[in-house]
């Protein structure tokens, strides 16, 4: 049987090139959408329903990354429901006259709260100047007691109004006993007075509280323990403030506060409010014995955070799902159709519009989708993250400002983008740096046997880039099979261990058919000493470990990227543009050959958005993209060898790689059988 060679494929610029051409910005311009939340159809159904569903347990969870208009589309959603002001109701706390620690808790219709405040504010100040009277005291102020009771006919009211009745008595006796001087500093007329924690009386509409920054204090109100009378210490929260409407609080502060959390799900749990204090430690009172009495408090409490802390909670705490059944999952990206490129468009303008003093031309949204593609990795799809876009038309703006330009055009973008890196590569130029003096260890020509030039990203903020670092790997007979020196050193992560035991699997499914692996492999990242995780290195730890083993020279002057399965085929990975660009700036900073370049999974094809000065040196056959399938492929461009083929016997004929791999495999077995002998 004969191998069909095919030749090495490398990418064409055509295919390697990704733009949004003037022809597409005018006819989605055509289109005359105006902006809204874009991208989001499954959050926005999802919010809708949670929002009306008023049955207990219907409060939501927010989740998505920053900057993907979470907050405006809670706020636009909410909006269609703050016109039914039928759960709104005034709450005023009241002395408790059978147990002063616990205030009494009444509530009104709007505004009626705020009259009956007024009512006895203006009774608490008249009862005061009649206890000048003394004798007359207890007959009049019961007078003005029961004109208050007529105004307000209310059943709920009409046991508090009894208490008052029989404290008039007890007052008018006191009084009696009292000098004037004692008199004047007796604070008792100024229980009668009430506190109104929830006035309505000027709400239009449902409120809408965003609560950022959760504490006890802010959620649930204090407790001042230097007022006269308890209920007059009380201080409303967050959560009595959104009575009857929403509040939306961050999930990750919520969560960062110990015993924040379980208090709130008490507070779910009973749809009502117990006030707490700023004594409060772990939820508990460490003095004072005031505990308020407890109201109904119908707020829809909405969270919102990161896809992290929804997976946390779901996981270890059972009760989770069913006080938040509704999860609203906001994605990062979405299909760059006419029409979401259109309302793309329509958010871009708007921003700029708004924020900045000139406006976009085509070619800057032209850029701006570019790199709005980019932030979602993908050529088919738009980011939802505006804020990130909406970032660079500020820098772009500023830059117009400085260059006096009357437009932000694409030049602008393309300057706001190369600032920001320039302001952030010191660390990129240090290693390259490194590597041109000879500090670093890596080889950009020549061949190697068991050295592998991987690609890594390295983040400093909001920043990353590629980088190339050095794989090697060193083989003898021995039945340890392969050692992740990396994980000997607590510098492995779980994904990075897993990708080194697909590697075992490769190797008995390849070539120990017929005897078994008997092979003592170590296999290291050289001068690195961060951990090291995932698995986008798996392939180019493989190449190095088959290297060593066939004792087959490669490239150095290729890097290579992509994860491998136990059959040998190349999966895709993450950042792929930061690490083609990487090794470009390494192999310019040391000199471009004209041969380098980098192996990628071809799936990673559809995630090109590459700069456009790699661009242009693959145009000009200066670097190189090799876009693979397969283990046997990049072994191929790797050693320049042929793969082979097994024939009838299933042996491999010699003169490939494949077959020298094998047959040092079978030595190594039959050394280590011959030293047991």
């Amino acid at each position: 049987m004969v191998e069909k060679v095919t030749k090495i494929q490398r990418l064409p610029y055509e295919e390697a090139a990704f733009d949004f051409t003037d022809a597409r910005i005018q006819e989605c311009k055509k289109l005359a959408l105006g902006p809204s939340i874009v991208g989001q159809p499954r959050a926005l159904r999802s919010l809708q329903m949670g929002l009306a569903i008023q049955k207990g347990g219907y409060n939501l969870f927010v989740s998505g990354n920053s900057g993907s208009g979470r907050l405006e589309a809670i706020k636009e959603s909410v909006e269609r429901f703050r016109s039914d002001t039928s759960l709104l109701q005034d709450i005023v706390y009241a002395y408790n006259y059978l147990q002063p620690d616990s205030p009494v808790a009444l509530t009104f219709p709007p505004k009626e709260g705020q009259r009956f405040s007024d009512a006895m504010e203006l009774f608490s100040q008249k009862v005061a100047l009649l206890a000048q009277g003394r004798t007359t005291f207890q007959e009049k102020a019961t007078e003005l007691l029961k004109t208050i009771e007529k105004d307000f006919n209310s059943p709920s009211l009409s046991v508090q109004f009894s208490h008052i009745h029989s404290d008039l008595i007890r007052q008018a006796s006191h009084i009696q006993n009292l000098t004037d001087e004692q008199l004047k500093k007796d604070p008792f007329a100024r229980k009668y007075r009430v506190n109104l924690l929830v006035n309505h009386s000027k709400t239009s509409k449902r409120p809408l509280i965003i609560e950022n920054y959760p504490t006890f204090s802010n959620l649930f109100g204090t407790l001042d323990d230097k007022a006269d009378f308890a209920h007059l210490g009380l201080h409303a929260g967050s959560l009595l403030e959104a009575e009857g409407g929403f509040i939306v609080i961050n999930a990750e502060e919520l969560l960062s506060e110990d015993g924040l959390w379980d208090a709130l799900k008490r507070y779910l749990d009973a749809s009502a409010l117990a006030l707490q204090a700023d004594l409060l430690v772990k939820g508990e009172l460490r003095k004072g014995q005031i505990r308020p009495q407890m109201t109904k408090i119908p707020v829809k409490v909405i969270l919102m955070g990161n896809e992290d802390t929804f997976d946390a909670l779901t996981e270890h705490d059972e009760r989770f799902l069913n006080l938040f059944k509704v999860s609203s999952q906001f994605d990062f990206a979405m299909p760059s159709t006419d029409e979401n490129i259109a309302k793309s468009i329509a958010n871009l303008n708007a921003f700029a519009e708004k924020h900045t003093k000139r406006k976009l031309d085509n070619s800057a949204l032209s850029q701006l989708l570019r790199y709005s593609a980019w932030y979602a990795e993908s050529r088919s799809e738009l980011t939802t993250q505006f804020s990130q876009l909406y970032d660079i038309i500020i820098e772009a703006d500023y830059w117009a400002e400085i260059e006096k330009k009357d437009t932000i055009d694409r030049t602008l973008i393309l300057k706001a983008n190369e600032e920001r890196d320039y302001f952030s590569n010191i660390t990129e130029l240090r290693i390259n740096e490194e590597i041109l003096n000879g500090e670093m260890l890596i080889s950009l020509t020549g061949s190697k046997v068991g050295v592998v030039n991987g690609l890594a990203i390295m983040d400093r903020g909001a920043s990353s880039f590629g980088t190339p670092t050095v794989i090697t790997a060193s083989v003898a007979p021995g039945s340890e099979g392969i050692v992740n020196i990396e994980h000997e050193a607590g510098l492995s992560g779980e994904i990075h261990d897993k990708g080194l035991l697909i590697l075992e699997g490769y190797l008995r499914k390849h070539y120990a058919r017929t005897f078994p692996l008997s092979i003592y492999a170590g296999i290291a990242f050289e001068q690195s000493y961060a951990e090291v995780d995932g698995d986008s290195a798996s392939s180019s730890e493989l190449y190095a470990l088959l290297s060593a083993i066939g004792e087959l020279p490669i490239r150095q002057d290729i890097a290579v990227t992509g994860s491998v399965n136990q059959m040998g085929m190349i999966q895709p990975v993450g950042g792929i543009n930061e690490k083609i660009e990487g090794f470009y700036r390494t192999c310019l900073t040391t000199g471009l050959s004209g041969k380098q370049g980098v192996i990628i999974p071809i799936q990673n094809v559809r995630n090109l958005i590459i700069s456009y000065e790699v661009l242009e040196a693959i145009r000009e056959k200066k670097f190189h993209i090799y876009p693979i399938t397969t283990i046997d492929e990049g072994m191929r461009i790797l050693t320049g060898r042929p793969v082979g083929i097994r024939n009838t016997k299933g042996n491999y004929s010699a003169g490939n790689f494949n077959f020298e791999i094998e047959d040092r495999l079978r030595k190594m077995y039959q050394a280590v059988t011959s030293s047991r002998s």
